[in-house]
């Protein structure tokens, strides 16, 4: 990583404090292996595949924890420039909108501001990967049978943080001399729900061009 990007992505900016993986557990080591093949530098499209001998449900998990820490650390240094005055609604471009929908408050799709959508999604994927029931962390503790179902809304509802970024903030991006890293974890992050089929076809629409 050169100098300009240690001083982006080395602030205190993510939203929510990183989910690590416990030393010495199978998620851990599953953690360490997905790094490496990064860190090697091969092809993403074969780093996401499903490791021999690994259990999907346990990969699947892996990733989906390690890009909540890595949209949200993006989201956090353009967070700055992303208000209630410049984003009044979460949108990626006039052709879409964004609306929150929870179990709680917004019952109903909510149009809101972009900032306002973000944490609200942030807070809401916390609590998600941080529910054993749905993201056990013990050996042998199976995955509940709504697993892929939940990891799907993750995953589309993150999808959209690349969106608004990628359409809204991607001069700011620039500007700091992010984009090279930026454009590798969406590649990365593509790759992965593709690979698995994560998110339907059209909700990708969006940046299909890149």
């Amino acid at each position: 990583m050169s100098n300009p990007l240690k001083q982006v992505f080395n602030k205190d900016r993510t939203f929510r404090p990183k989910r690590k993986f416990e030393p010495g557990t199978q998620r851990f080591e599953l953690h360490k292996k997905a790094q490496a093949s990064l860190n090697a530098g091969l092809d993403l499209k074969l780093a996401v595949q499903l490791p021999h001998e690994e259990d999907q449900n346990d990969w699947v998990a892996v990733h989906v924890v390690d890009f909540f820490n890595r949209i949200n650390l993006i989201y956090g240094t353009i967070s700055d420039s992303c208000t209630e005055q410049s984003c009044p609604v979460m949108s990626g471009g006039p052709k879409y909108e964004y609306r929150w929908q929870d179990d709680s408050r917004y019952r109903k799709p909510t149009a809101l501001s972009a900032p306002k959508y973000m944490n609200l999604l942030m807070d809401w994927i916390e609590v998600q990967i941080n529910n054993e029931d749905i993201f056990p962390t013990n050996v042998g503790t199976p995955f509940p049978k709504n697993f892929l179902q939940v990891v799907k809304k993750i995953l589309s509802r993150l999808f959209r943080v690349f969106v608004h970024v990628y359409i809204h903030h991607f001069d700011k991006i620039i500007q700091m001399g992010a984009e090279a890293h930026v454009n590798t974890c969406y590649k990365h992050f593509y790759y992965f729900v593709t690979e698995f089929n994560l998110i339907d076809t059209k909700e990708l629409e969006p940046l299909v061009s890149i």
